[in-house]
Parts: structure tokens; sequence; C-alpha cells
């Protein structure tokens, strides 16, 4: 029985680019999940808890440390975001009774992103280092450790605001698909990275969408 999980297991063959099975699934369950999140569907939460699982063991034998690790956080809070966006309370609901799309601007923002900077310098030493400090798990150095913990970092922000249906999650997550296409190409995953190029799309999309339902809602809903 072929491993399901190994990236060497070969799916199929396009245009000489051998298709494992892991990337192949990885990709289309997290794209189902993107473009729902950008519809605000709240089924976009459990479709990409199975899109991380496969992809934390991609990532692993891509030698994309931080990419990994965050699989496991994408993993709970798939988890929390569906009880977020399902479970709101009475001032928060909106007329299908989930979250509410509210926004993140000024001094709470630029603190977010400034953190954000910060916390990308600390994990980005941390993944330079792994194989020298773990050698045995970490057998090859972590490819591009500082944009990698960039979009890793980021990635934690843009997730924590979508599960509060924070409507500038998408700006944030349209700079983390625009440097995550560019490794998943450089590192030989392509239809990984063609992914990540049309996740920059879902991400205008996404904007737009939740712009539109923002703007819908009466003045005293919206400051709420």
């Amino acid at each position: 029985m072929p491993n399901f999980f190994d990236i060497h297991t070969i799916f199929f063959t396009l245009w000489d680019y051998p298709m494992s099975y892991l990337e192949f699934f990885g990709v289309v369950s997290g794209s189902l999940a993107t473009w729902l999140a950008a519809r605000a569907h709240v089924w976009s939460w459990p479709i990409g808890a199975a899109s991380v699982l496969l992809f934390f063991f991609l990532f692993y034998q891509i030698q994309l440390y931080p990419d990994m690790f965050l699989q496991v956080f994408f993993f709970i809070t798939n988890l929390q975001g569906w009880w977020r966006w399902t479970h709101p309370t009475v001032d928060e609901a909106d007329q299908r009774n989930e979250l509410r799309i509210t926004r993140l601007v000024g001094r709470p923002l630029v603190l977010v992103l400034a953190g954000g900077v910060v916390a990308t310098g600390i994990l980005g030493t941390f993944a330079q280092n792994l194989h020298i400090w773990f050698p045995v798990m970490f057998s090859k150095p972590s490819a591009f450790p500082y944009l990698d913990s960039f979009t890793t970092v980021m990635s934690i922000i843009g997730t924590f605001m979508m599960i509060h249906k924070k409507l500038e999650c998408w700006w944030i997550w349209l700079v983390i698909d625009i440097i995550s296409t560019y490794m998943y190409f450089n590192k030989g995953v392509k239809l990984v990275g063609f992914e990540y190029a049309i996740f920059c799309l879902i991400a205008f999309q996404g904007a737009w969408h939740w712009t539109r339902e923002y703007r819908s809602y009466s003045p005293q809903t919206a400051l709420k």
C-alpha cells in the first residue's frame, strides 16, 4: 500500500511534474477552505483543519520548519474559529446568527504589526539554527529562515484576526500569499506555489466581499 503521507509517493505526473497525493489533496482542500473563508462561510474552518494536517507532513519533508510548526497552530485555531463564528454573543451576531465582521484600525493595528516584526526576528534566528541545535531531527538547514518566519508569524496574526472576523486580515493574507508563492516555487512544490498565487486573488476577493458585507450593516451595528 503506498504511503499517502510521503511526498515521494506520486499520484500522477502532469507536464513532467510528479504530483504526490500529499501535495494534491492538501492543495485542493486548502483552496476550498480559503475560497469559503473569502465568502465568510463557516465550513471553511473544518475543511481547513483537514488541509493543515496534510501540509504538516509536506513542510517537514521540504525543510520549511517554521511552516511545519505553524500547521499545529492552524489545526487548533481552525477548531477555535469554527466555534467562534458559530457561537457569537447576542451583540456580535449578524442576521445569520454568526459572528459579525468588524474592523481593527489605528493604534491596535500598529501595535499588532510591530509585534509581528519583532517575533519574526526571534523566530528567524531560531529557525536558522535548528539544524545545528537539533541535528538528529533536522538534518538540513532551514530554507528561507527569515522569510518563512515572517509568513509564519503574520499567519498567526492573520488567523486570530480572521477568527474574530476583522476585515483587515485579508490585506495581511495578501502579503503572506505573495511571499509564500515565491518560496514554494523556489522549493519545487509547484502546485502549492500555484495555489498561493491563486490565494492572492482570493485575498482581494475576501477583502472586497467582507468590506461589502461590513458596509451593509446599519451604522449602529457596524460600530459595535
